[in-house]
């Protein structure tokens, strides 16, 4: 027998569930103080958490556009350079793609950046001065631009062909076009895994701690490495977690709902 998919007048009883769970961790914080230390602790790295994911994301998103665009181009060469990219980072865990920019990457473009220096009579910089924080973003911004680029690609080949064409007819030009025309439809096709990519980026965040980047999950290994009481410290890592990615997808979901009544179809 085929289960039942859910549907969307469903009534949400896994947020009941997720509710419950949340108030019992907050009944936790409340009346035990060791709970409200760690999470007073925490708390500090949910700025570097939101800092990190939002520039990454925004950085990411940007390029992904550029590598769809470049992905659709009528010139060959563009087109490989882009599925290039686009195959071998996809191919390179987002782990594995931190530590290579963090500690290849990263002096290569320093040492790239001095010997540009030398010739120009700029100051040149230290590799420390490239900070942990910024290669975090970078790698993820990379990684990231690869499956944001299949995303926005798809989106874009959704529009029908028609309309540009019609649009062509009428004299705009490529720009208007993609921004009166292309864009807007692809939008509503784009933001389901768009919106999952974003998700997702929060939750690979948590990888920046490798580096030594005093996000949640870093601060939250440093507290139980100082108090031994991992149960409490890494209930309290992933109730923040889960606040933030449930958060986020329910206004997500809220989003393409009003998207979808405002364009039916």
């Amino acid at each position: 027998m085929t289960p039942t998919p859910p549907q969307d007048g469903d009534f949400p009883w896994w947020l009941v569930l997720a509710a419950a769970l949340a108030a019992w961790f907050g009944y936790q914080v409340v009346s035990d103080d060791l709970y409200a230390q760690v999470l007073s602790t925490l708390s500090r790295g949910i700025a570097i958490t939101v800092f990190v994911t939002l520039v990454g994301f925004a950085t990411a998103s940007a390029a992904g556009l550029l590598l769809a665009m470049a992905s659709l181009s009528r010139f060959l060469v563009l087109r490989q350079i882009a599925r290039f990219y686009i195959e071998i980072v996809r191919g390179i865990p987002i782990i594995v793609l931190l530590l290579y920019v963090a500690f290849v990457l990263a002096p290569a473009l320093v040492a790239g950046w001095n010997w540009t220096a030398a010739n120009l009579g700029l100051d040149p910089i230290r590799t420390r001065d490239f900070s942990l924080l910024w290669r975090a973003i970078l790698a993820l911004s990379i990684g990231y631009s690869a499956f944001i680029a299949e995303v926005f690609r798809a989106g874009l080949q959704s529009v029908d062909r028609g309309q540009i064409e019609a649009a062509e007819a009428l004299g705009l030009s490529a720009w208007r076009r993609f921004r009166h025309i292309v864009f807007p439809q692809a939008f509503r096709t784009i933001l389901p895994p768009l919106g999952n990519d974003f998700v997702a980026m929060v939750k690979d965040s948590s990888l920046v701690s490798v580096l030594g980047v005093a996000d949640i999950t870093q601060l939250g290994k440093v507290t139980a490495a100082g108090n031994f009481r991992y149960f409490e410290t890494y209930n309290v890592v992933a109730l923040i977690y889960l606040v933030m990615t449930v958060t986020l997808s329910l206004g997500l979901r809220r989003l393409e709902r009003r998207l979808r009544g405002r364009h039916p179809g």
